[in-house]
């Protein structure tokens, strides 16, 4: 990889790291603040829809880096492509922040509004028919755009969404993810995935440090919709679909829980008087839930609190991560 090259990641991450007290100060100053549910002091509230500065920073490093191999090495390949991924990420960044601005607390968007904007986004892809139709030895032909892009997009933003509401939570799974995206794509050839993926790792690591407890801002639907959406374009574009899904292990399993409860029970815990967490339902209705009760068991009854039950679902997602690369390692050491 040329140095030239790193600019745009860096760049991402110093527009975020930089971008964000700013955003923390004006979110709070027009009411877009939300209250930390894992706090004692519910009525603390704190900055929200801290992701638009992500994706802004995002944005901005695949501008610079399309202006970079124009200009500077003359090439237009994988442009289309490059387009096509912005274009989609910027209408489902648009998705998430509508659904941010009419509250969550409030239902923001309706289920049903909310899925018919978010296929929106897979029409870049689609009409440039991205990907390859074939899969797991099946010719799909016009299905794979017309039925399976779709498919992914919308399921990998909506699902990553599920996953949730805990200080730094959302951020560090996307970083953990994209990071083995980043890995993967570096491997199978397709370098300029890998450097399009890294310029988001970058943008959230500078976000995960004002999002990490006790958070000073929240990502929002617009930061997890966009690192959702981006998981799928990437694994589309570069072919490496069923890896992918099996990295979404935590999200699949995520969604039958919350299918179990008719998308209607939340991943948020319960605040004992200790301001210790606990099981809020009967039944797990999420793994933030199956994570403290396991918490529970391994420190033998004492507070459980919210930075182990990030730790424990991030450590989760490391195992599958590694799992993923062993026994995908034939199609990926090529």
């Amino acid at each position: 990889m040329k140095t030239i090259l790193i600019m745009p990641i860096l760049l991402g991450f110093f527009v975020t790291l930089f971008s964000l007290p700013i955003w923390i100060k004006k979110a709070k100053q027009i009411g877009l603040a939300w209250e930390d549910m894992h706090k004692k002091d519910g009525s603390k509230k704190i900055a929200g829809s801290g992701g638009i500065v992500v994706f802004s920073g995002f944005i901005l490093s695949i501008l610079i880096y399309i202006a970079i191999i124009t200009f500077y090495f003359g090439s237009t390949n994988y442009l289309i492509n490059i387009f096509s991924l912005t274009t989609s990420i910027l209408i489902i960044g648009l998705v998430g922040f509508i659904d941010d601005l009419m509250g969550w607390r409030k239902g923001g968007l309706s289920k049903k509004s909310r899925l018919i904007l978010v296929l929106f986004a897979a029409i870049p892809l689609a009409v440039i028919n991205a990907g390859e139709s074939m899969m797991m030895g099946i010719e799909f032909g016009l299905l794979y755009p017309l039925f399976f892009i779709p498919l992914g997009i919308a399921g990998a933003s909506v699902s990553f969404n599920f996953i949730a509401g805990y200080n730094g939570l959302e951020t560090s799974q996307g970083i953990l993810i994209l990071s083995a995206l980043t890995i993967v794509t570096w491997l199978t050839g397709n370098s300029w995935l890998s450097l399009i993926s890294l310029m988001m790792v970058f943008c959230l690591i500078a976000f995960y440090i004002f999002n990490k407890y006790p958070a000073k801002v929240f990502p929002g639907d617009i930061l997890t919709y966009s690192v959702g959406a981006l998981i799928a374009i990437i694994a589309i574009l570069g072919n490496i679909e069923k890896i992918a899904v099996f990295f979404f292990i935590p999200y699949i399993l995520e969604t039958g829980l919350k299918l179990r409860g008719g998308l209607k029970k939340q991943s948020f815990a319960k605040i004992n008087e200790k301001e210790g967490l606990e099981i809020p339902y009967k039944k797990f209705y999420g793994l933030e839930h199956i994570t403290i009760y396991l918490l529970k068991k391994i420190k033998k009854g004492k507070n459980v609190n919210e930075k182990e039950v990030v730790y424990l679902i991030n450590a989760f997602q490391a195992l599958i991560i590694i799992l993923g690369l062993i026994l995908f390692k034939q199609t990926i050491f090529i």
